[in-house]
């Protein structure tokens, strides 16, 4: 029979919907259940596309035996991290600090007053490599739980107390300045490897987005050469890697050495994150490169979120799973997207099989597993022809399962990523592909009747979730919609940006410019959740940074721009210290120190002459520039006031805080300007 989270709008927790646990989400019903009954919660935290969280639940949680053991002993509680970012976050934090590791699945037994007090990640069914097995754990926090109880409680007490006391310390005061921006340059240098195109240390590479933002838009201030060197190093190592899905596009979760100096294999996942995020970075590179490589990237990457990741809805899916179903029928990692020598043959023949071999980096032993190879592409370009002809190939083979949640934060990724994209080469499909998107969240993520606009976090087909938006919510739905007003010259995308922005100011502002990841009027944790660094996406911190500073430029807001300022004071203390976990806030520190400009183009956009300066305006690498056109006292876009044609012609005014250069009618001009 299935168990309470049949009714949830989580794929992960539909895959958890038949097991015998009597599974709880994440409620106050749950938590009253465990006082009722004297027992301990177990709150296990994971997300659909994890491949150790499906592990754990084959192994563990669809076993009988130990989910009678487990109903018998505790309250279970299933918590998709994706749907409840908040939760994580502060029993991640819990579960750092005690073990100094972390990861997914996340495994926390805590009292019935969500306080914790044993942690772990994934336990084996038996023994394994000195790891005790999950029904140790279980049997030895119920021993714990029924003749150690003072001392369990003492143990959750000091936890909790220890938790809510960590204040986050700025070490400094003020706004970050050229000093702080080249001591975080000079930092990602050293750690920067050129032989290799990554940086440094660790066996796992990551796709620094955020970092490589950071060094186009330095380079773009400063005319720093090595900065540009070091974002192009990056990105062409992830476009030439197996992180890259060299046939379909798209990018995997990450990639890693199995052994020194050997081929770098990627961990199979692809989520819209990553991609969102990716697709704009390749976009902004070849906006200031002009590369080919970038061109083609960013396109591809575009594409293959269209293609697999577009829900019938109009939004964007989570994630695509790393494992599939091979030719035998076993659920193994990676097997959509491996390819053997023989199936290379078997499609295209063996002249054009063996010479897609050795571009791609097939060999007959295999680089990865039972023979099979990842692809890469270290020349950066494939033979004409050779990948539609394997990208239809590989649609025959069973497809990785999709997480279709539709996460507004990485939808507003999304949004921005496919506006720019499409404006940039020439793509208005891509640019259609976003406005459906905006308009989803629009019309079933924000509440307008609460009192502002109230965002909601996820939905599924077409159903709204129940858990509210956090920060990074509000901040990157309204980085996407200020991109697509900038791209489209719709003024009600600049409008609804400002209705979430101004729920930031209200809920999640504190002292000294501190924001917080959760509403003033959500519900209350442990701890309230508070991070500014980056981890696979900028934070909801220095996102909300970054599009209070872009709307405080297209409309003049005193508010909004002491606000972003404050935000940015904590970029000051860690930019020189951790630029590679802030590079969001080093981006958008650049914008600030650049103005950001204002460009309005003034003339209607059925004229040759207005299009011509917006593109031109778009392609500008000004960092954080912020663009409004449309016909002159447009009251859609304050920048567009008083702006007249000139001599009856299109024009485009330069300004910095609603200071202007004489307006021109040249693009070339205008490109000048911009540059400068």
């Amino acid at each position: 029979m299935p168990n309470r989270l049949a009714h949830s709008t989580s794929p992960y927790l539909l895959q958890h919907a038949e097991n015998p646990v009597d599974w709880w989400q994440w409620e106050p019903a749950a938590f009253e259940e465990a006082r009722r009954r004297n027992v301990p919660v177990f709150l296990s935290v994971g997300y659909s596309s994890c491949h150790w969280c499906h592990v754990l639940a084959h192994e563990s949680f669809e076993d009988e035996e130990t989910a009678a053991l487990m109903n018998e002993h505790f309250v279970s509680v299933k918590v998709d991290r994706e749907e409840r970012p908040d939760v994580d976050a502060v029993y991640m934090e819990a579960v750092q600090a005690a073990t100094g590791q972390g990861g997914w699945p996340m495994s926390v037994f805590m009292t019935p007053d969500g306080e914790p007090f044993y942690f772990g990640t994934y336990f084996p069914p038996e023994p394994r490599h000195g790891m005790p097995s999950f029904r140790q754990v279980l049997e030895g926090v119920q021993t714990a739980w029924t003749s150690r109880r003072e001392e369990v409680g003492e143990v959750a007490e000091k936890i909790t107390r220890d938790l809510a006391g960590r204040q986050l310390d700025y070490g400094t005061t003020g706004l970050p300045g050229d000093a702080e921006l080249a001591q975080a340059l000079l930092g990602l240098t050293r750690e920067y490897d050129p032989a290799t195109g990554w940086f440094g240390g660790g066996n796992a590479k990551f796709p620094p987005s955020m970092v490589v933002e950071f060094l186009l838009r330095h380079h773009a201030r400063t005319e720093s050469a090595g900065a540009r060197e070091i974002a192009e190093g990056l990105c062409r190592a992830m476009a030439c890697s197996s992180l890259f899905d060299q046939v379909g596009g798209g990018f995997h979760r990450y990639v890693l050495s199995q052994e020194r100096n050997g081929p770098l294999v990627p961990h199979f996942e692809k989520m819209l994150y990553d991609n969102a995020l990716l697709c704009r970075t390749y976009a902004h590179l070849w906006r200031v490169t002009g590369s080919d490589l970038a061109r083609r990237v960013a396109l591809e990457t575009a594409d293959f979120m269209v293609r697999e990741l577009r829900t019938a809805e109009g939004g964007f899916a989570s994630a695509l799973d790393a494992d599939s179903a091979d030719r035998s029928g076993r659920h193994v990692e990676g097997a959509f997207y491996v390819w053997t020598l023989d199936q290379l043959k078997d499609v295209l023949g063996d002249e054009d099989g063996q010479r897609a071999a050795e571009h791609f980096g097939v060999t007959q032993e295999g680089t990865f597993e039972e023979g099979a190879s990842v692809l890469r592409l270290p020349d950066g370009e494939a033979p004409a022809g050779i990948k539609e002809r394997l990208l239809a190939a590989r649609a025959e083979r069973a497809r990785p399962g999709r997480d279709d949640k539709v996460v507004a934060a990485w939808n507003g990724l999304a949004i921005a990523a496919l506006a720019e994209t499409g404006a940039y080469f020439d793509r208005p499909d891509l640019i259609e592909r976003a406005t459906e998107a905006a308009d989803l969240l629009v019309r079933m993520h924000i509440d307008f009747s609460a009192g502002g606009a109230r965002l909601a976090r996820t939905s599924k087909d077409g159903q709204v979730g129940a858990h509210a938006g956090v920060l990074e919510d509000y901040a990157d739905v309204a980085e996407g919609f200020l991109a697509l007003a900038a791209v489209s010259g719709e003024g009600v995308w600049l409008e609804f940006a400002g209705f979430l922005l101004d729920i930031v100011l209200e809920q999640f502002t504190g002292e000294g410019g501190a924001l917080y990841d959760t509403a003033h009027d959500a519900e209350q944790l442990i701890r309230r959740p508070q991070d500014p660094t980056d981890s696979a996406t900028p934070s909801g911190w220095t996102a909300a940074a970054g599009a209070l500073l872009s709307y405080a430029a297209h409309t003049g807001s005193e508010a909004h721009r002491t606000a972003a300022e404050g935000a940015l004071g904590v970029v000051k203390a860690l930019g020189p210290r951790a630029p590679r976990f802030i590079g969001w806030g080093l981006a958008v520190a650049e914008a600030l120190l650049d103005g950001p400009r204002e460009v309005a183009v003034v003339g209607p956009q059925s004229d040759a002459g207005t299009r011509e300066l917006l593109r031109t305006a778009l392609l500008a690498p000004a960092p954080g520039a912020v663009v409004a056109v449309g016909e002159t006292g447009s009251e859609e876009f304050p920048l567009l006031a008083d702006r007249p044609l000139v001599d009856g012609r299109p024009a485009a005014y330069v300004c910095r805080n609603f200071t202007c250069d004489a307006p021109t009618t040249d693009a070339a001009e205008l490109a000048r300007k911009l540059a400068n």
